[in-house]
């Protein structure tokens, strides 16, 4: 029996990257997933990959209506919802504070904090029913610190950490479990974008992150997964509002420790 077996989550932003990890683990685990993304190419791709255990929803996080879609899916196809992992992301907008534009503001806000308020507040709508639950945000060591991203990126991050652990008080009553998992830099389509300029170049990706790490390694998504995975098994039961960060040490290393291992930085 897989540590997953016999429930079904809903993953955003779940066609590549971390949250790709994650429905490839959580269906190793005996889960089934819905593959909510934006992405048609690559959520298609994977659910070619991973069917039956896993279905496509072509879903825009920002829309209300895309993700109860998706959480619609879960329970039509798999006949329930156990698992709610709030995870698509993007960069957003940056630059200056005096000069960024309202409207990218807006738009980064909404991909990173509204669709984690749709998905924890979609969800929690099922799980109150059902007295049972569990509700996984994906942060960033930006919203912990300062200075580690974007301006508006960085607030969002910081926002997603606080509304989990504000909604873990609520929901706790109802058998509801709510946690944010905390990644480093990791090796993604997204950091590769970043770092290389193309989302697709993982490798360069994973040779520059990997330099930032005591080991010469950055964290892959499947590093990431199994904290995932760990959060949603029925091992995690008295954990709730935590934050869990996956990044090989360096937010708790002092300053001395930080310039003896990352000389670079």
């Amino acid at each position: 029996m897989g540590r997953l077996a016999g429930k079904s989550a809903v993953v955003t932003g779940g066609a590549r990257g971390i949250g790709e990890g994650i429905v490839r683990l959580y269906v190793e685990e005996g889960a089934r997933c819905i593959i909510a993304d934006i992405d048609v190419e690559a959520g298609e791709k994977l659910e070619a990959e991973l069917a039956p255990n896993a279905i496509f929803v072509r879903t825009d996080v920002t829309s209300e209506s895309d993700i109860a879609a998706a959480i619609d899916a879960a329970i039509l196809e798999f006949g329930g919802l156990d698992i709610m992992v709030n995870n698509a992301g993007v960069v957003g907008v940056i630059g200056h504070i005096d000069t960024t534009p309202l409207a990218d503001y807006e738009r980064t806000m909404s991909i990173l904090v509204t669709s984690v308020f749709l998905g924890t507040k979609l969800a929690a709508g099922v799980f109150k029913k059902q007295r049972s639950g569990v509700i996984i945000n994906t942060a960033s060591t930006a919203g912990i610190n300062g200075g580690l991203g974007p301006h508006i990126y960085t607030a969002a991050k910081h926002a997603v950490v606080g509304l989990t652990k504000s909604v873990a008080v609520e929901l706790a009553p109802f058998g509801i479990r709510s946690n944010v998992l905390v990644p480093g830099a990791t090796v993604s389509s997204l950091t590769a974008g970043i770092v290389t300029g193309d989302k697709d170049n993982l490798e360069d990706a994973a040779v520059r992150l990997g330099s930032k790490y005591v080991g010469g390694r950055a964290p892959m998504p499947r590093d990431l997964a199994n904290a995932a995975l760990f959060m949603a098994s029925d091992e995690s039961t008295f954990m709730n509002g935590t934050v869990i960060i996956i990044d090989s040490g360096k937010e708790v290393l002092s300053d001395r420790a930080r310039d003896k291992f990352y000389p670079a930085e």
